[in-house]
């Protein structure tokens, strides 16, 4: 794909206008299947809400919680909250709503740029290179069924390090993989628009750590799974039109539910980012 990515219209929003102290904005979705909003899409523009009340800061943390399904049909509506403006801090509370309801519901923290002790963890040596694995694209186009056809349209080139699990999981059934992505397009010289769409990305397979450890596929007959709720922390600025490695793995599954971590490293071996969500999952006996 050449020019920009399809998906990004999702992250320009329309202020329209303040009501009791907020900054009331709308955006509309893409395709999903079941008509439902994908998480990552409603996720990122509750960033992009967040950071248009904003100046010289950059997020760095987000705590969220999916509260209901979403219609892709329906506009989204978002209510940005000013919680506290400091001078290094200022954290921002955003509801996204549908039919006077909310779908979604964020605090995220931003901070002015800082200076102070530094590492991180080691980018995970001996991973297979994003040209040496086949594309997400090109297995769900040879899949005949209207869901992976639509998907393998999508505008993230997804390649799984470990083989997917669309259809059936091969191999050792494990609690972790790792996954490599990038945009596939260009985006704009914009540090805030790609912190925003790492977002976007970090619910795409962030459950399938789960998934593989029980050898269950997206394709398996009456499985279910649903985000419950989600942490990002941005730890370095990165491109997500450049390949991210995202490194993901399962401590824990009970009670319908399963725990999920991600760390996100730039190809040059920055960790950018660090993810948490616990996920629904419910297997048919």
């Amino acid at each position: 794909m050449n020019g920009e990515p399809d998906f990004l219209r999702t992250l320009r929003l329309e202020d329209t206008g303040a009501s009791t102290g907020e900054t009331i904005l709308t955006g509309v979705s893409h395709w999903s299947p079941g008509g439902r909003v994908f998480g990552g899409q409603v996720l990122a523009q509750c960033i992009v809400a967040a950071q248009t009340t904003i100046e010289g800061r950059d997020i760095h943390s987000m705590h969220g919680y999916f509260l209901r399904p979403g219609d892709i049909d329906i506009p989204i509506t978002f209510g940005v909250e000013r919680i506290h403006d400091g001078r290094s801090f200022a954290a921002r509370r955003v509801q996204a709503y549908q039919r006077g309801m909310p779908i979604f519901s964020m605090i995220a923290s931003f901070q002015r740029p800082d200076s102070g002790v530094e590492h991180q963890d080691p980018f995970p040596v001996h991973t297979p290179s994003p040209e040496s694995l086949p594309s997400a694209a090109s297995i769900l186009s040879a899949i005949d069924h209207p869901v992976a056809q639509a998907w393998a349209e999508r505008s993230i080139d997804l390649r799984h390090v470990e083989g997917p699990v669309f259809v059936d999981v091969q191999g050792e059934h494990i609690p972790h993989q790792a996954v490599w992505f990038r945009v596939d397009g260009n985006l704009p010289e914009d540090p805030a628009l790609h912190r925003a769409v790492l977002g976007y990305a970090s619910d795409l397979s962030i459950l399938e750590p789960i998934m593989r450890r029980h050898g269950v596929a997206w394709g398996t007959p009456g499985v279910k799974s649903a985000s419950l709720d989600h942490a990002m922390w941005w730890h370095r600025d990165g491109r997500a039109d450049d390949w991210v490695l995202y490194t993901q793995e399962s401590p824990s599954a009970q009670g319908g539910r399963g725990l999920a971590f991600g760390r996100m490293f730039s190809r040059d071996g920055r960790l950018l980012a660090t993810v948490a969500q616990e996920g629904m999952m419910r297997v048919p006996r």
